[in-house]
């Protein structure tokens, strides 16, 4: 199946009055356990064996990029999502299969109920000053390349999930953001930020984003640590205040920043 039908058949529930195709197995708890398995083989690898995200967005807020809707849903899954690592489902999955995947993953939405207490504009500045998150992280057209992009972070991680990064920042890594370590023949230590990992080479960003790709044979060493750089001091060089504002200016990012 390709985009086109999956575009047909959204049009086809448009015409028909409707906000979109409708879910056949709608509030169907053995569809949606049906899902579960189709779920952890397919998506799992990118938003987590419990959806709550990795990669991908965390699925269990019931906020999404795409819209709100089963159809919304039913529409990326099948035809993939232009811009991004996720695929087109439709040829694989097909139809009946997709819609018990909107099942399983309307039956893991959770409603965040973390208090969001801090004030968002001085968390900003905490931010972008003796937070110092700018330097690695982007949000908007502003900031650093060494850590994930944060510009839509509040859309897909939860304030739970956002504090805990904040305090423990090893609890649950970003793949793909891990600590590559190169030892060059003449001595010299290099440390940055996986960009990509094998057998045989390493390419990754260090502190002044220089970035390198090598090979094992050209250096004396080379290892990958699941861990990651960015300081976890936090508890000690911020108060409780500036991390509940920096937490507060982090779930308000939802969309793409203004030029700044």
């Amino acid at each position: 199946m390709t985009k086109t039908w999956v575009l047909g058949f959204y049009l086809a529930g448009l015409c028909a009055g409707q906000s979109g195709p409708k879910n056949p197995f709608a509030n169907d708890p053995k569809a949606a356990e049906e899902g579960r398995p189709v779920f952890r083989l397919f998506c799992s690898p990118c938003h987590g064996i419990k959806a709550a995200g990795g990669r991908g967005p965390d699925l269990t807020r019931g906020v999404y990029s795409v819209g709100e809707s089963d159809a919304a849903l039913f529409e990326v899954i099948a035809g993939g999502a232009t811009g991004t690592e996720m695929p087109e489902y439709m040829g694989r999955l097909g139809e009946e299969n997709i819609w018990r995947l909107v099942s399983y993953i309307r039956s893991v939405t959770k409603q965040d109920t973390t208090p969001i207490t801090g004030d968002r504009a001085s968390g900003e500045t905490v931010f972008w000053g003796k937070g110092a998150c700018g330097a690695c992280h982007m949000v908007g057209l502003k900031g650093g390349r060494m850590g994930p992009e944060l510009t839509r972070i509040g859309r897909t991680r939860s304030a739970a999930y956002l504090r805990e990064s904040i305090m423990d920042v090893n609890a649950d890594l970003t793949p793909g953001f891990f600590t590559v370590t190169v030892v060059t023949r003449d001595g010299k230590k290099i440390v940055g930020v996986q960009r990509a990992f094998d057998n045989f080479s390493a390419q990754f960003m260090d502190a002044g984003e220089k970035f390198h790709s090598l090979q094992k044979d050209q250096v004396t060493s080379m290892k990958r640590e699941f861990r990651s750089l960015m300081p976890d001091t936090y508890a000690k060089t911020l108060t409780a205040a500036e991390i509940n504002d920096l937490v507060a200016y982090m779930a308000s990012l939802r969309a793409t920043e203004e030029k700044r």
